[in-house]
């Protein structure tokens, strides 16, 4: 893979229905006409709609340019050869106009299913729709007009693309030519990403990769441009077998440029995009996010991904405010369609900590480490509400106790913005001291706060940390409830307030990883400090040496 400074060189049907699937004309049209792609039989014998299948063609409201009749609904499904995408652009376009298109209205869906998940557009009025790629082979528009005020209507064409097109969902999936089997020669082909509305930056990441090399890519390569045009800055120009970098663009635009020459092929490639609403990474100590236009339906056809990014010794502690998605399979059991996937670290190879779809309401999760991905793929069908997260970073610490005192450990790095006065057990007159590279707490269980207390019949003793990141008049304090068994001289460390304490009533205990992990806290200094059985033990010792003395001396008596 190279990349050089210039991206130009110098000579430049088969389709699912609720997972069912057939091919030929006659088959799309009457499976169509099952799972009601088509709607409605159009009223007063008006003729319009149907299934067009050549490569391309043309179509437009009933009576175009005529005004159309009232109380209509016409239905077009436009099927093209698989593999390919479908072009659709309007050539005139005048309907009934209402701010939100209730009265007359052309919808335009990406695939056969008149599904919310599918809609691309709703529009009315005399402002055309933008011109459309489908994300698959299929694409379904939809024209119904009311019994009131009727326009000259619209009039659009197609077109099948092999390789190509204006790409404006949220994500999607763009692969060269016959992808897996090798590309053919004298191939160019433009993905024009972005200009949907979005305003965010666009992330390409290749899954697969493999053109023909050459010093300079000058035989074939992958270009990329930071904008709608190939007159747009250049971000690389990739050939051979390694995969290009993962690529942001700087504007809400991402141009690919595949280009071929006369032999010698390969595989080809794919790659995923995402807009800024369906991938982010999120670094700071505490968040939230949704799925794309929570709470409305999420759109079909999505893989969306949220990396979670905290400094080292953090966890991450994920809340599930609500979650609606696509049910269960009803012949599996499992999460076969929609679902949401959460990845211990930054990559889909890193630990599964949970799977899940439907109406759940998932318990808590928190990670191992100081990453953690979330990722939901959608399929082409059967969009939902979505859901809403909250996630706060668990601060690494050491908690301990004896039969006395609680010695609590926070390095200082981990909250480096913070005065020891934000660190406090109980009340602000029980602040940190900062010793080395630690804040520190080590108090008595009659001091700062603590209380003791009977659960599960034992008897233990309970305060509350609390670390203060605040700033200005925005308050953040996180809560720890710090419990002591004495007995036993047994330590854990509970959050019961971070991104939203109305919600974290059933957080979970989040007893030290660092010492089930083999973290590498210094806890030397709290044992050395540990002297409550040493003093107990003399006690008991001084008092067996005087009682022997009184026996031996009333003998001798």
């Amino acid at each position: 893979m190279t990349a050089p400074k210039g991206c130009l060189g110098a000579s430049e049907g088969r389709f699912a229905c609720r997972r069912m699937g057939c091919m030929g004309a006659g088959c799309l049209a009457a499976l169509a006409m099952l799972c009601g792609a088509l709607g409605d039989v159009p009223s007063r014998g008006i003729k319009c709609g149907g299934v067009l299948s050549a490569p391309s063609g043309n179509f437009s409201s009933p009576n175009f340019p005529g005004p159309y009749p009232y109380e209509t609904e016409c239905t077009w499904l436009i099927v093209v050869a698989e593999g390919s995408s479908v072009l659709l652009s309007f050539s005139h376009f005048e309907l009934e106009y209402h701010a939100t298109c209730a009265y007359d209205y052309l919808q335009v869906y990406n695939g056969a299913a008149r599904d919310r998940g599918n809609l691309l557009g709703t529009f009315c009025g005399r402002s055309p729709p933008p011109p459309f790629a489908s994300a698959w082979h299929v694409m379904a528009v939809v024209f119904r007009s009311d019994r009131h005020v009727a326009k000259r209507g619209f009039a659009a064409a197609y077109r099948k693309d092999a390789c190509g097109g204006q790409l404006t969902g949220l994500s999607g999936e763009i692969t060269s030519p016959r992808y897996p089997e090798s590309y053919p020669n004298d191939a160019e082909c433009r993905w024009s990403i972005g200009g949907a509305g979005g305003s965010g930056p666009l992330t390409l990441v290749f899954a697969d990769f493999q053109v023909e090399g050459g010093q300079g890519c000058g035989f074939d390569y992958v270009a990329l441009f930071d904008g709608p045009t190939t007159a747009a800055p250049c971000l690389g120009r990739y050939c051979g077998s390694a995969r290009p970098p993962r690529t942001v663009s700087s504007t809400p635009y991402l141009l690919v440029l595949f280009k071929s020459d006369f032999n010698i092929g390969g595989r080809g490639f794919k790659a995923h995009f995402y807009s800024g609403e369906c991938q982010e990474v999120f670094t700071t100590i505490k968040g939230n996010f949704s799925s794309p236009r929570y709470p409305n339906f999420y759109p079909n056809n999505l893989k969306c991904q949220w990396s979670i990014q905290l400094p080292p010794g953090y966890r991450v502690k994920v809340f599930f405010l609500d979650m609606e998605l696509e049910g269960q399979s009803s012949l599996t059991g499992g999460c076969d369609y929609d679902h949401l996937s959460a990845f211990d670290g930054s990559a889909e190879n890193g630990s599964l900590l949970g799977q899940w779809c439907g109406r759940e309401s998932p318990a808590p999760i928190t990670s191992r480490r100081n990453q953690l991905l979330l990722v939901l793929h959608t399929d082409r069908n059967t969009a939902k509400r979505g859901f809403s997260i909250a996630y706060v970073g668990v601060v690494p610490m050491n908690v301990s106790c004896t039969r006395t005192d609680f010695h609590i450990q926070i390095p200082v790095k981990s909250v480096a913005q913070l005065e020891r006065n934000r660190i406090y057990l109980g009340t602000p007159s029980c602040a940190a001291q900062v010793v080395g590279g630690n804040f520190k707490i080590h108090t008595r269980f009659d001091t700062c706060g603590t209380e003791s207390q009977k659960r599960n019949n034992t008897s233990v003793i309970v305060s509350t940390l609390y670390v203060d990141f605040s700033v200005d008049d925005r308050e953040d304090i996180h809560q720890y409830e710090v419990q002591c068994e004495p007995k036993r001289k047994e330590a854990s460390v509970t959050l019961i307030a971070g991104p939203d304490p109305s919600r974290l009533s059933q957080a979970e205990n989040l007893v030290d990883a660092q010492q089930r992990d083999g973290g590498a806290m210094d806890t030397r200094e709290i044992k050395s400090q540990d002297t409550s059985d040493i003093v107990f033990i003399s006690i008991c010792i001084l008092a067996g040496l005087l009682m022997v003395i009184a026996v031996v001396g009333l003998v001798l008596l």
